[in-house]
């Protein structure tokens, strides 16, 4: 589900903090909840996209950053990260969690969260967070906002910027950490960015190797983890075994730029490019089957509304530009 994209040397950027106001408004899909699971177990699905390209619609515009939304089917509703410019000696981007119910409602749900990608749990009772401000993996309980510490730190050295993550059925969560929320704290993973994996409170490192990992997501069945790596360009693939261990890594794809990532029922994956400004869409084979267009800078992407068919983008220009977006598709997403 996400990083900050700076211009091309990736050094810190400044922006307005933008209000919430409307910048060119879409009739949303008609707001709903539901408590049951979009996808149907043995269900067959037909083509994900109504057409090759399809161009998403701005819901709202006028953010400064927006990343990591995740769908809370209980409510109905799409939670986000607003992130903020760096701000003091060490250089940290305020952040917070908003709350868009369909078809127009955008508010702070948890004020100052410190996150970026986030992920309901699957018990629903709690929004996961990759959260930058204490470098950590968090949880903030849905009904109070209060807040816990899921992964602290990996054989006593603090993360770099936990960036996205992605859980499954069994509780274990999956989580990138490159550097790119790091600021000016100090290096203790010795120059390595990486994908860890949390259980219990106990952290176990997935893959060291990967240049700025960034988007990481499960496929339905939770055998198959996919991780894009901004740095090399490429989508990485691993066996995830019943004890929640990695295995047998592969490369899956290759495409600009990888940021956060969505999937689909049919296990169809949906991956943003924030240098193209698109979401790359591929069958589980890794065959391109086409793409979804959200403008510029495209963030991360994942699916919503009452039928799960809806998926949301988060796109736009950096000084406060940024805008949710939305198409509706063929094939019920996967929210967590």
């Amino acid at each position: 589900m996400a990083h900050r994209r700076t211009p091309r040397n990736r050094r810190l950027w400044t922006v307005t903090a933008a209000a919430l106001g409307i910048a060119g408004v879409v009739a949303p899909a008609a707001s709903g909840t539901t408590t049951a699971a979009p996808c149907t177990p043995g269900a067959t699905y037909g083509p994900p996209l109504p057409s090759q390209a399809v161009a998403a619609q701005l819901v709202r515009g006028g953010f400064t950053f927006l990343e990591g939304p995740t769908w809370d089917r209980r409510t109905g509703t799409l939670l986000l990260s607003n992130m903020q410019n760096p701000t003091g000696p060490q250089g940290v981007q305020p952040s917070a969690v908003l709350r868009y119910t369909p078809p127009a409602t955008f508010e702070t749900f948890i004020a100052d969260s410190g996150s970026n990608g986030l992920a309901i749990s699957a018990d629903g009772t709690q929004v996961l967070a990759a959260t930058h401000d204490n470098r950590t993996v968090s949880a903030y309980r849905l009904t109070d906002r209060s807040r816990t510490t899921v992964a602290a730190n990996y054989l006593g050295h603090a993360f770099n910027s936990p960036n996205d993550l992605t859980t499954g059925q069994d509780g274990t969560t999956y989580f990138s950490d490159p550097n790119y929320q790091r600021g000016n704290r100090a290096d203790e993973q010795g120059g390595r960015t990486s994908v860890f994996r949390v259980r219990d409170g106990v952290v176990s490192l997935v893959d060291d190797t990967l240049r700025q990992p960034n988007g990481v997501v499960l496929s339905p069945d939770g055998k198959t983890l996919y991780v894009g790596a901004t740095g090399a360009n490429v989508i990485m693939k691993y066996t995830v075994f019943p004890d929640g261990s990695t295995g047998n890594r592969t490369t899956f794809a290759s495409m600009r730029t990888p940021d956060g990532a969505t999937v689909d029922c049919a296990g169809n994956l949906y991956w943003a490019s924030s240098d193209e400004g698109l979401v790359h869409v591929f069958s589980p084979s890794g065959t391109q089957l086409g793409t979804v267009s959200a403008g510029r800078n495209t963030t991360n992407a994942a699916f919503g509304g009452p039928d799960g068919q809806t998926l949301y983008l988060t796109s736009g220009t950096f000084g406060g530009g940024f805008g949710l977006y939305q198409t509706h598709l063929n094939v019920p997403g996967n929210p967590y």
